[in-house]
């Protein structure tokens, strides 16, 4: 029975690697381009050249307008405020008007 069981492990060691290395690289290959399972038939052509990557490193350039002076920028935090507490009141009168 030892030999037996000696061949089967000789046996079933080999094919237990080659298997898991075949699932492995199924793993690399994109579903799409797999001979069985394919695309649908109503999905568009590839691009014939693939899309680029965006630079890293491309610094755009500098803004034409200016930033807002302090006064502008007074003013508009003067108006969100303005709006915010315009908000709260109106949440406010409502909560009121619904007790």
């Amino acid at each position: 029975m030892s030999t037996v069981r000696r061949f089967l492990q000789n046996l079933i060691q080999p094919l237990a690697v080659a298997l898991m290395g075949a699932a492995l690289s199924a793993c690399s290959i994109p579903m799409a381009d797999m001979p069985v399972v394919g695309l649908p038939a109503n999905t568009p052509p590839r691009p014939a050249d693939p899309g680029v990557y965006l630079a890293v490193h491309d610094i755009p350039e500098p803004r034409a307008e200016a930033v807002l002076t302090p006064e502008q920028q007074d003013k508009i935090e003067k108006d969100l405020v303005a709006a915010r507490n315009r908000q709260a009141a109106g949440v406010q009168k409502a909560a009121k008007d619904k007790n």
